[in-house]
């Protein structure tokens, strides 16, 4: 009984020292940015420039977006599904305007062609892609709870960033009309 005890004894030691040795948690260490990030985008939704989508399939999951053109032009276009596979062009920047990507840099499948099917993007954009009409153009502003939560995925997307996506949605693939 004596072991067991010392044994419990020293797992909690050693977990408590591990622990600090690691510091802060990522939630911790990207606190400041995650405020700054939800402040913004609270700002750009009460600013009324922009549209609020929410997700059919969660009412919490919501997207802002612009549209560049006008829509009634394209509203007889084709739409993409979740399952549609999309050519679209697009630039994407962090809150504070730091460029993160970018279609433009893409020679294949096309020039400046970013190709995917929708299901497979953030949810940010599968909720704006699915409102749009090819030839639309717009931006969208993505929450990092529809983007990469707190993930981190390069030195410039850190976690519990919101995503600003100036976009053009070029043509659904391979579709054809009977």
């Amino acid at each position: 009984m004596k072991k067991f005890f010392y044994t419990v004894i020293m797992a909690i030691v050693a977990v408590t020292m591990l622990d600090s040795c690691l510091g802060k948690t990522v939630e911790d260490e990207y606190k400041s940015w995650r405020e700054s990030n939800e402040t913004w985008f609270q700002q750009q939704m009460a600013s009324g420039q922009y549209t609020v989508l929410t997700a059919p399939w969660d009412a919490s999951a919501k997207t802002l977006i612009r549209w560049h053109n006008d829509t009634m032009l394209t509203k007889g276009n084709l739409k993409p599904l979740l399952t549609s596979t999309v050519d679209v062009k697009y630039h994407l920047s962090l809150y504070n305007g730091t460029p993160v990507d970018s279609s433009y840099y893409m020679t294949t499948p096309a020039d400046s062609i970013y190709r995917s099917v929708v299901n497979q993007n953030v949810e940010g954009w599968m909720i704006a892609l699915t409102r749009m009409h090819v030839g639309d153009s717009c931006t969208v502003i993505v929450p990092y709870q529809q983007g990469y939560a707190s993930t981190k995925k390069s030195d410039e997307l850190v976690p519990y960033s919101t995503l600003v996506f100036k976009m053009k949605l070029v043509d659904i693939y391979k579709y054809r009309a009977n």
